[in-house]
């Protein structure tokens, strides 16, 4: 099953509260909430509130969106702290901070250490690990990401899923099957090159991504991103397309059933 979601950082000048209430308003199944600025990292106060604040909407929390990339700052301890006060399931980490191309092997192994420890310190408070699928990272190619996550070899590790950009429109169907084994949510928004358009836009694309990402087992989010304008307006345009593409691939069952 694949459910609807909202990412916060879509509307960084929103507040927690604005946002919850545009994801009602667009009938989403749930918010991943950013740690940058609408649950920053370690502040477990602020993370408490919204999760009250979210479930109160009748809102899942989809994930705990962080910036933790294997360097000293933001540190993973404050990322699972600020997770397990909003009852996250899961926390989006970052593959480091160079891309494939620039990434020395002692670089990769590095992260691959590290990725199995913070996998393992999460699975002990029921939390999930997931990779960032971005450009200059070691997930910015499916070969790159799908070493990294053969290299690192924890169960509780997963990865995220998005077209990128840089890869040509022919190569991102594969590349989600490359990633299918280790598929956690993915990040919903469709670009011509680095111009944001409707959502309506790439429909047609976006049914064959999510029907792909439904031959993988258990449950995610598709939550969308990179509104176009950061229009408001638009999201509640695009959350309608992707509810509709969504309720095609479920052969027309209701998301929240």
């Amino acid at each position: 099953m694949i459910y609807a979601g909202l990412v916060s950082v879509t509307f960084r000048q929103l507040k927690p509260e604005d946002i919850i209430e545009l994801a009602v308003e667009a009938g989403m199944d749930g918010i991943e909430w950013g740690g940058d600025v609408h649950v920053p990292h370690g502040d477990v106060g602020t993370a408490e509130r919204v999760k009250k604040m979210t479930e109160q909407a009748g809102l899942r929390i989809a994930a705990y969106g962080s910036y933790f990339r294997f360097t000293e700052t933001p540190g993973f301890d404050e990322a699972l702290a600020s997770a397990k006060a909003l009852g996250a399931p899961l926390i989006r980490v970052w593959a480091g901070n160079l891309g494939s191309e620039e990434a020395d092997q002692s670089w990769r192994d590095y992260v691959a250490r590290k990725s199995w420890d913070i996998a393992e310190q999460a699975a002990e408070t029921g939390i999930a690990v997931a990779y960032e699928y971005h450009g200059k990272t070691l997930t910015d190619t499916p070969e790159s990401a799908e070493a990294l996550l053969r290299s690192a070899n924890h169960p509780n590790l997963h990865s995220y899923w998005q077209p990128l950009p840089d890869h040509a429109a022919e190569e991102r169907l594969p590349s989600l099957r490359d990633v299918r084994p280790w598929l956690s949510h993915l990040h919903v928004y469709h670009w011509l090159g680095r111009d944001r358009r409707p959502l309506e836009e790439g429909r047609g694309p976006w049914l064959s991504y999510l029907r792909e990402a439904s031959k993988a087992p258990g449950q995610r989010f598709a939550s969308l991103e990179f509104v176009k304008d950061d229009d408001p307006a638009q999201f509640l345009q695009d959350a309608a397309v992707l509810k509709e593409m969504l309720a095609a691939v479920h052969g027309g069952e209701h998301l929240s059933e």
